[in-house]
């Protein structure tokens, strides 16, 4: 995100070396993108519903400049739980310190067809026509992949709408979704909160094996549902939003250019022992602004 003239990058970090495991929040901010502060972590493994993991989620600006975090996190079981964190200290430009609420986990998979294992990485918020807030989660309903969609007044308090933003009986789970608007012929960003101009499309990405991809159509806003422009069955003939090694990107709304950035994952072939060795593993990388 970026707040209060700093740029802000949480990632997926493991304290006690480059594997997976342990996962926290890392947390660096920065005034250009390009040079970095690396601070100490965000986010840790310290209450039931995230004592398995702190993993993938994204960070919204309520109105009157207040920023929440909602991510999913493990528990014992494995289970998996949405939870949300706010600043400590809004004064704070580098925002070092962050509450859990208390009345976390404000989501869990716990509705019939519901899979408590493939349930994660919840979406910026957005508010809609009605003045209530929305945002996807990733799952699995009934073993469609989907990206739910919830609503509620106050981001705290959500409701499972009773569809998904929009769902394929086709493919795994959809992990780190993401929906946004774009305006075709204008780089410039949009942000999804605001007001829409005609002619607009949205975006509807999902990271599906092991690549990221991606669909354009519309916002029907009387169904609250996603419609894409060509419904393609097969998965592989999907759009990619990059043909590197690329996955697990989420996107924000760069206010301070007007753009919208996405960043993912790039991941290496290196085995564990060489990153054990070298003593880190994988990094974060843009393809630049997506217009």
């Amino acid at each position: 995100m970026y707040f209060n003239g700093f740029y802000h990058e949480f990632y997926q970090y493991n304290l006690n070396g480059p594997i997976f495991g342990d996962i926290v929040w890392g947390h660096s901010v920065s005034t250009d993108l390009v040079n970095w502060i690396g601070l100490e972590p965000a986010l840790v493994r310290d209450t039931p519903s995230d004592i398995d993991g702190c993993w993938t989620g994204s960070v919204t600006i309520l109105p009157g400049g207040k920023p929440v975090i909602i991510y999913t996190g493990g528990d014992k079981d494995q289970h998996q739980a949405q939870n949300i964190a706010f600043p400590k200290n809004r004064s704070d430009p580098y925002l070092r310190e962050w509450i859990k609420a208390a009345n976390n986990p404000v989501l869990r998979p716990d509705e019939p067809g519901m899979n408590s294992i493939e349930f994660r990485d919840p979406t910026t918020g957005w508010i809609g026509p009605d003045g209530l807030w929305r945002m996807a989660v990733g799952g699995e309903l009934n073993g469609y992949s989907a990206a739910l969609l919830y609503k509620s007044e106050d981001f705290l308090n959500w409701t499972k709408v009773d569809h998904p933003l929009y769902s394929h009986n086709g493919s795994n789970m959809w992990e780190c979704p993401d929906f946004f608007a774009v305006l075709p012929g204008n780089n410039a960003g949009l942000d999804l909160s605001a007001a829409i101009p005609q002619g607009a499309k949205h975006a509807l990405k999902m990271s599906v094996d092991s690549v990221d991809k991606y669909m354009i159509g519309v916002y029907d806003l009387q169904r609250d549902a996603f419609v894409p422009d060509n419904v393609v069955d097969d998965r592989r003939l999907w759009l990619r939003i990059d043909y590197g090694t690329f996955y697990a990107s989420k996107s924000f709304f760069d206010s301070n250019k007007n753009r919208r950035i996405i960043w993912g994952w790039s991941r290496e072939t290196d085995s564990p022992s060489d990153d054990l060795e070298k003593g880190w593993a994988g990094l974060r990388q843009s393809p630049g602004p997506f217009g």
